[in-house]
């Protein structure tokens, strides 16, 4: 058994198979790994992790990196931040059992029920460092005891040998390094948390001050009081006097040299991996991607891939994404007022996102945020999401310079971005400095989960919705004809209707 005091060492030591080429350095907060190390790093892991599934020359994977670096940074000694290089053949095969579509996929990994079957989630939030820590923490599991002075007493009482932590505080909540301190000694050193409101439990323990960490060493030993740095890795070691952490992980097994059927497999599975974009149902998966079979799978979202194909090079294998038609999407373009206002501006027109072009309607700046929206668009569409319409408002549309002049924008030499909601009456506006496809998600994705701070929209903008009269259909009159004589003539005595001749051949 690896003995580890933090996750952070914990991750320094691990010995992960870091390809060359990759996206991330060997200095980098984030633990590269590969298809090998996957079931032992994070599928058989204490700690929940976040799991990148990237390729070097992916332009949305590059704009990723700074904030997945800082979210890994963050996240040090709480969770695992890992990125897997798709593009290295090594992994290929691993990447299509993982069900990669396209690049960048996040994945949220944490612990089941079971020792080594994780429960394996998407990662749909916004592409920026806070939503990503944010995310990881909510799925760090809880196993700190919450106590109060109806209960503190009964649960001292268990276990009275063995040690035991308690951390007082002033808040309702269990924060995630405690979570992650009671991962670290999970099954031999419980961890309680008791608010400060309950006075009997204070009283007992002399306590002065919030937060307050105490050890109880267990038996007729006094309880230990920490006054050491509010670092998980400083609580690590005071804990460790009393009790040793788990170990992160499994350690690494001996390499055993691979036979040509295995090699023969392993290039069979890649090169249709290559071909087909993503192979759900492999057989010839790498050890670590048959674990992985077994897990809790949901369909991934399929990212954008990256708009600038000069990112690619001569050396870069085949991309692991659907291929993509020719034509590149487009959002519409309303110039008359009366269409726009019918579409998005009445009294009971739902969410919009307005693009409020310049008279340069083709400049980078207005160019790259319709491309953006038109892809952002086409990702959900393809994932058969329901998004509300993004539409494009030339300097041409009357309405372009009225919403400017009333919502109070300082410039109309750059594209401006705002969603409306005529029926509750809000818009909020694009506040980034640049018109990225990933920044802009974001702001889209903020909307669709109705975060972030929304402004009123003037009633001087909308329109009351013109309902369509009703038609009523008269009823067709019958047309009066004439009495129409028929004469009809006898017929002589003697007439014979003509009989058809029988055909003896026929049945």
């Amino acid at each position: 058994m690896v003995r580890t005091t933090t996750l952070a060492a914990a991750a320094a030591s691990l010995l992960v198979h870091v390809q060359a080429g990759g996206l991330y350095t060997k200095n980098s907060a984030v633990l590269q790994i590969s298809g090998v190390d996957y079931d032992r790093v994070i599928a058989k892991s204490n700690y929940t992790s976040i799991v990148e599934f990237y390729a070097p020359w992916c332009g949305h994977c590059q704009n990723l990196k700074p904030a997945y670096e800082k979210a890994a940074k963050s996240l040090a000694g709480l969770a695992k931040v890992a990125a897997v290089n798709c593009d290295d053949e090594v992994n290929k095969p691993f990447c299509g059992q993982m069900g990669v579509q396209g690049f960048p996929t996040l994945k949220i990994v944490r612990p089941g029920k079971k020792p080594g079957k994780p429960n394996v989630e998407d990662y749909q939030g916004p592409r920026e460092a806070k939503a990503i820590i944010g995310a990881v923490k909510d799925k760090i599991p809880n196993s700190v005891k919450r106590l109060t002075d109806k209960n503190f007493e009964e649960w001292l009482e268990e276990d009275k040998e063995g040690p035991k932590a308690i951390l007082f505080s002033d808040k309702g909540l269990t924060s995630a390094t405690l979570r992650a301190l009671a991962i670290d000694f999970a099954g031999v050193l419980p961890v309680a948390q008791i608010r400060n409101k309950e006075t009997a439990a204070m009283e007992k323990f002399g306590i002065e001050k919030v937060p307050t960490l105490i050890l109880i060493p267990g038996g007729s030993k006094d309880p230990i009081t920490f006054d050491g740095e509010n670092t998980k890795d400083a609580m690590v070691e005071f804990l460790s006097q009393a009790a040793t952490p788990n170990p992160d992980c499994p350690p690494p097994k001996e390499k055993k040299p691979k036979s040509k059927k295995d090699d023969k497999k392993a290039s069979k599975s890649s090169s249709k991996f290559s071909k087909a974009s993503a192979s759900h149902k492999s057989a010839d998966a790498s050890s670590a991607a048959a674990s992985a079979q077994s897990e809790t799978v949901e369909e991934p979202v399929v990212p954008t891939e990256s708009p600038d194909p000069n990112l690619k090079t001569e050396d870069t294998a085949e991309p692991i994404i659907i291929p993509v038609e020719e034509t590149k999407p487009t959002i519409p373009i309303i110039a008359e007022q009366a269409e726009l206002q019918a579409s998005c501006l009445t009294s009971k027109s739902l969410t919009c996102i307005l693009a409020i072009l310049p008279k340069d309607e083709a400049s980078e700046a207005s160019t790259t945020a319709l491309a953006a929206l038109a892809s952002i668009h086409q990702k959900h569409d393809k994932s058969g999401g329901h998004l509300f319409p993004f539409i494009g408002v030339p300097a041409s549309n009357p309405l372009a310079s009225s919403i400017l002049a009333e919502l109070k924008f300082d410039s109309n030499d750059q594209p401006h971005l705002i969603a409306t909601n005529g029926k509750r009456s809000w818009y909020k506006k694009y506040s980034g400095e640049t018109f990225g496809p990933v920044e802009i998600e974001a702001w889209v994705d903020a909307i669709r989960m109705g975060d972030g701070k929304k402004e009123t929209l003037p009633e001087t903008l909308i329109v009351e919705d013109e309902k369509k009269p009703e038609v009523k259909e008269e009823k067709e009159k019958p047309i009066e004809q004439e009495p129409i004589d028929i004469k009809i003539e006898e017929l002589p005595d003697d007439f014979e209707v003509p009989q058809p001749e029988k055909k003896h051949d026929e049945l």
